[in-house]
């Protein structure tokens, strides 16, 4: 018997619906998938033929003891291809190599203290080698990256701007360097904003469509989500925050790292608060204090919590968000920060959003590249149906 003429349009459809409808229920029978996709029974065992032939998906052995009355059941073959993310911070490069089902196969962090450019790309390319070698997937699987980095990344040209600490990375086009140091595809994303994907990926802010992540640390950013899509702004430069209260709207609100150091410098030169700290007041130092119950310490993480809030504040108030995710070094130590911001949120807003620490730590912006580069490839899969 013949195949009923399709047009190519309704096939490719057909064909996606079914392969989603697998990888959102695997194990399921061809029954079943006719039934949630909407989709006749011959069609699906069409689009089914299809998927088999190239890789995408195979026949498996269903959940659980029940009757199978001779149904034959599907899953994806997530080693279909691989997806490499790297995160590229001020003192290490991150990276994860992951299947087309999510799970991390390898995992790893470089230390990158004095690297310049040169050595930042060598030390990408060898991490990428290690990555792929480790995760057990074929290396011509793994074809593209995305990669973290801080500042203002150029959609047309992958230029990297306001990001003058970042290894003399700023002014270079980053993702053309990249994809001749990796021999591969490069998507570059400004870290913030992969942070935040990350957390609506597999963190608490897990699918929210309309939410802000706050990172304070070394630096400040945020990366905005609205109505389940990154905003990126007319010049890729959303969400930076720390340009905000330029204008000295009200001044001493810096929350980075050294603003918040110089701040216990001249507490603790004023003597007006008792403490065990001493020069040159690292913050982890701080917040340990803090939590021993040292006085200026404790002052310190108070005017940390108002100094997050006027930033959040404005954020809030524009896009009348319902959740901001705070993360970063500072944003990190919730347990002293997340009340005293809510209240001074509270305290200033009539619809404060909710605040939450990030679930997953110095992993959001890797998990964020990894999110972003499994819809790439999956997309990549399907419409080349070739490794």
């Amino acid at each position: 018997m013949s195949r009923p003429a399709t047009p190519p349009l309704l096939k490719d459809l057909n064909e996606r619906t079914v392969l989603e409808t697998i990888r959102t229920a695997a194990p399921i029978s061809r029954a079943e998938i006719s039934r949630r996709a909407g989709i006749s029974k011959p069609t699906v065992s069409v689009a089914l033929r299809s998927l088999l032939d190239v890789g995408l998906v195979r026949s498996t052995e269903p959940d659980g003891d029940g009757p199978r009355y001779g149904a034959i059941f599907f899953e994806p073959v997530a080693e279909a291809a691989g997806v490499l993310g790297l995160d590229l911070g001020a003192r290490f490069l991150r990276g994860g190599v992951c299947d087309l089902s999510g799970e991390v196969h390898a995992r790893h962090d470089v230390e990158l203290a004095g690297a310049d450019p040169a050595g930042v790309f060598a030390a990408a390319a060898e991490l990428k080698d290690r990555l792929i070698a480790e995760s057990g997937l074929p290396a011509e699987r793994v074809r593209s990256a995305v990669v973290g980095v801080p500042g203002v990344v150029s959609a047309g040209t992958g230029r990297i701007s306001l990001a003058e600490n970042a290894h003399g990375l700023d002014g270079l086009e980053v993702g053309a360097e990249l994809e001749r140091e990796l021999e591969m595809g490069v998507t570059v994303e400004n870290d913030v904003n992969l942070a935040a994907l990350g957390e609506r990926w597999r963190g608490v802010a897990r699918d929210r469509d309309d939410f802000a992540f706050l990172s304070i640390g070394t630096g400040l950013g945020a990366g905005l989500v609205l109505r389940g899509e990154l905003h990126r702004g007319h010049h890729g430069a959303a969400g930076e925050v720390d340009y905000a209260f330029g204008v000295g709207l009200e001044r001493d609100i810096d929350p980075c790292a050294a603003a918040l150091a110089a701040f216990v410098r001249e507490q603790a030169a004023n003597g007006g608060h008792a403490t065990s700290l001493s020069e040159p007041f690292p913050v982890p130092d701080v917040f340990a204090a803090a939590r021993a119950g040292d006085e200026l310490a404790r002052a310190a993480v108070s005017e940390e919590a108002r100094r997050i809030a006027l930033h959040i504040a404005p954020i809030a108030a524009v896009a009348d968000i319902g959740l901001v995710v705070i993360g970063g070094g500072i944003g990190a130590n919730g347990d002293l920060l997340l009340e005293p911001v809510r209240a001074e949120l509270a305290s200033r807003l009539p619809y404060p959003p909710r605040v939450e620490v990030s679930a997953l730590g110095d992993a959001a912006v890797l998990s964020g590249a990894l999110s972003v580069g499994l819809a790439d490839a999956l997309e990549s899969v399907f419409v080349n149906r070739r490794w």
